[in-house]
């Protein structure tokens, strides 16, 4: 019975050693084994050189080359407004009329007595000459007349007042007042804009002073045209530059035959800066950005450590310059016609295998139209 015991806990011991070996040997030879990444799945563009033309962008506001809140300069209740909310009116036509009643009285009164003034100073006239009367009693009368003649003008000054005409041609907005109102001195009654003409105001940064200069033309975009620019022509630059921004304030003039823009608009400026220039130009999402510096990964044939070629990635660092769209240009580290890779940079390292897909194709443009903007 014993031995028949101890043959059988030999035998199992002999089972457990052999399987334990050939594990071990399993082991050892998948260690052996060296893993080797698979190639990551890249899109690629050739970097191009594109013709940019330095600009600076800034935002401004349309206002009126003549614009205006219309006022009365005199009081009194208004009896009449003759121009309609929105229409266009012309230089001297009338805009409201005020309640003249009194004022007319009181012309009709002055011109009575500036009409006897007038006889009295013809009769004082032919008795001076007979020398019935002095010439002080000629003179008073004379001083008579014209005391009574600026009283009439003076009724007729203020009555004129009290009829608000247009200053200038232009587009009547929405009256502020209504009949029977009594207006005082200098109370709004209806704007008046002239927009067949209108100024762009706008800043720029101070280091884009060389390159600006009356006359230079400017892009104007609008949120209520999106697909159209408006041209306009620098005209004046402020003579001095702001302390607290370092921003130089600069005025444009745009033509609005149509009167479809209006003062008061939000616009993008586009101004153009300098001649056009070559630049070595990639996606924006080609550049690997990073805190040590911004880099690409270049494309191309790499040899392993067996002399094996294989195609991988090169990191290249790269300094930047200007941006149009979706395009970042490079100034330098990278030349023209060099394959770089445009999506999945964050995830590859220097010499690392890929392999392109050719089914997927990134939109890049240099002045990009998204939907909403």
């Amino acid at each position: 019975m014993l031995k028949k015991l101890l043959f059988s806990i030999g035998g199992f011991t002999l089972i457990v050693l052999f399987l334990g070996a050939t594990k071990a040997s399993k082991i050892k030879t998948a260690m052996s084994v060296t893993h080797t990444q698979p190639p990551a799945s890249v899109t690629t563009q050739p970097a191009q050189v594109m013709k940019w033309q330095p600009t600076a962008s800034a935002i401004g506001t349309l206002s009126p080359i003549k614009g205006i809140m219309v006022s009365a300069d005199a009081e009194g209740v208004l009896v009449d407004f003759p121009a309609a909310n929105g229409a266009t009116v012309k230089e001297g036509d009338i805009i409201a009329r005020l309640d003249t009643s009194v004022e007319e009285a009181q012309l009709a009164a002055a011109q009575a007595r500036s009409h006897l003034a007038a006889l009295q100073r013809d009769r004082a006239n032919d008795l001076l000459a007979k020398s019935t009367i002095s010439q002080a009693d000629a003179d008073t009368a004379t001083a008579q007349l014209l005391q009574a003649q600026a009283e009439v003008s003076a009724l007729e000054a203020q009555i004129a007042k009290k009829q608000v005409r247009a200053p200038f041609s232009g587009y009547l907005g929405i009256r502020q007042v209504n009949i029977g109102q009594f207006i005082g001195r200098g109370v709004p009654l209806v704007s008046l804009q002239k927009l067949d003409e209108l100024y762009v105001d706008f800043n720029v940064p101070q280091r884009a002073l060389p390159q600006l200069a009356p006359g230079r033309e400017v892009k104007v975009l609008v949120d209520a045209f999106p697909e159209r620019e408006f041209a306009a022509k620098l005209t004046a630059i402020n003579a001095v530059v702001d302390d607290q921004t370092r921003n130089i304030a600069v005025q444009a003039t745009l033509q609005n035959p149509q009167g479809e823009l209006r003062p008061g608009m939000f616009v993008q400026i586009k101004a153009s800066l300098g001649e056009e220039t070559q630049i070595v130009a990639v996606p924006a999402t080609s550049v690997h950005y990073a805190s040590y510096g911004n880099s690409v990964f270049i494309v191309e044939k790499i040899k392993d450590q067996a002399g094996h070629d294989y195609l991988g990635v090169r990191q290249s660092f790269v300094t930047l310059g200007p941006t149009r769209g979706d395009f970042v240009g490079v100034t330098s580290g990278l030349k023209e016609g060099e394959v770089v890779v445009t999506s999945g940079v964050f995830k590859l390292r220097n010499g690392q295998a890929v392999q392109i897909n050719e089914n997927i194709k990134l939109p890049s443009s240099s002045t990009p139209q998204p939907a909403n903007t």
